[in-house]
């Protein structure tokens, strides 16, 4: 394989040179489903028609110097001679100026196909067509898993308390909404503090950003174009609601070249996260687990390229040092080029167990985007001494999804007499012991 497609590279430099191996890295993904064809035949002829434009220029200059020259050698200006030279010159200003629409028009079909190109797998990625060829890396927790054939799903168990509400949401807003009422409030509070000052005494610094987003930021971190239909959209702004704190976040930089003794930087973020959920009707209608609003804590990597991988571990260590402390049981997967997200060259999933349904659930995802994102939202660095710029990495992963993790808890602290035992760590947020 050639080495430099390993990294995250589809500018259209890369494909032009590198076509067959890219090809065959996005296979990985999905075979059939992304071709390189149509990208390189408009390339090829747009290229074919900038060579043609820049010989009808270099004419169209050579004609001008020449008509010049002759009048200053005794060429009569009206003569038949600088006529005809007239007549060729401005023939060729007719057929620039319908040839440089022809290119603008065939550069933006590139650019869209580009835009819908999504990233390359890492080498390392495991190669699989589905969820069900995921690789399982590691299991935590084990002993805490609960030894109770009674326990109640979350939404359930939250209801008796009080603390849920799900039927008056649908009043205020429609199905897939909740409402947090007294404790669960607290509990969500408590989760959220909890989560931002373990990041922040990992090293990352908080950030509270906006949570409507323009059309450009969602390009950037690659929602936009081909995630248009998950996203609610402001009638008459050009202004999303964020499906994830990633987006916001990780445009601060956009456009701009950082030093590079500034990186690492590392951002946490509390926001609100709001997705349609496009096409999962039908599928965990109940409880907290797949909400078109719902809130989530983002960490986010701007990173040197020759420290992605081992940032991108330290990362998911972070979002794992969570459920550590809460003690809850959780197993770390890797997925697979099949199950890839849009914009990830290598992902690691966390899933949480929720005793209920005997099963794990995802509460966090753990991504490396490599330079995909950097190239979209032009985001580089400078290293003191060189020539030049670089495309930085960008990392992210939840640290961690508030409501799953709230799910986790009421399943997983279900007392026998109906109450919520209270995290040890989050005694302190909380100021009690049961639920």
């Amino acid at each position: 394989m050639n080495q430099k497609v390993d990294k995250a590279v589809l500018d259209l430099k890369q494909i032009r040179e590198n076509s067959d191996q890219i090809q065959e890295l996005l296979n990985r993904r999905s075979a059939g489903e992304y071709d390189l064809q149509p990208i390189l035949q408009l390339d090829q002829q747009q290229r074919e028609l900038e060579t043609n434009r820049s010989q009808l220029s270099a004419r169209s200059n050579e004609i001008g110097k020449l008509i010049g020259q002759k009048i200053r050698g005794g060429s009569d200006p009206n003569g038949a001679e600088i006529n005809s030279l007239k007549e060729e010159g401005n023939e060729l200003k007719i057929k620039l100026a319908e040839l440089e629409p022809q290119e603008k028009d065939l550069k933006a079909q590139i650019e869209t196909l580009l835009f819908q190109l999504p990233n390359l797998p890492s080498e390392s990625t495991p190669i699989g067509k589905n969820e069900t060829e995921n690789v399982e890396i590691r299991r935590w927790g084990d002993e805490y898993i609960p030894n109770n054939p009674d326990i109640l799903p979350h939404w359930e168990i939250g209801e008796r308390l009080g603390i849920l509400e799900f039927t008056r949401s649908v009043k205020v807003a429609q199905s897939r909404f909740v409402n947090l009422i007294g404790a669960g409030a607290a509990l969500e509070r408590a989760l959220i503090n909890f989560m931002l000052d373990r990041q922040i005494e990992a090293g990352y610094t908080e950030v509270m950003p906006p949570i409507l987003v323009n059309s450009d930021s969602l390009t950037g971190t690659g929602q936009l174009p081909k995630f248009a239909e998950e996203s609610f959209k402001c009638q008459e702004d050009d202004l999303w609601l964020i499906p994830t704190a990633e987006v916001p976040v990780t445009n601060l930089y956009r456009g701009e070249i950082i030093e590079a003794s500034q990186l690492p930087i590392y951002h946490c973020a509390y926001t609100p996260c709001f997705r349609r959920e496009a096409g999962s009707y039908g599928k965990d209608t109940r409880g907290l687990i797949r909400l078109h609003q719902f809130n989530k804590v983002e960490l986010v990597k701007i990173v040197h390229p020759e420290t992605s991988e081992a940032e991108h571990q330290a990362l998911v260590n972070n979002a794992e040092a969570i459920l550590q402390a809460l003690k809850l049981p959780y197993r770390v997967i890797e997925l697979c080029t099949g199950d890839l997200g849009f914009g990830a060259a290598k992902c690691y999933d966390i899933e949480v167990w929720l005793p209920s349904g005997e099963t794990y659930r995802e509460i966090s995802s753990c991504s490396n985007f490599k330079d995909f994102q950097a190239r979209r939202a032009n985001i580089r660095f400078k290293e003191a001494g060189k020539k030049g710029t670089q495309f930085v990495h960008t990392l992210n992963g939840s640290g961690l999804a508030v409501g799953r993790t709230m799910a986790a808890v009421l399943e997983n602290y279900q007392q026998a007499d109906g109450t919520i035992a209270v995290p040890e760590v989050l005694q302190p947020y909380l100021k009690r012991e049961v639920l």
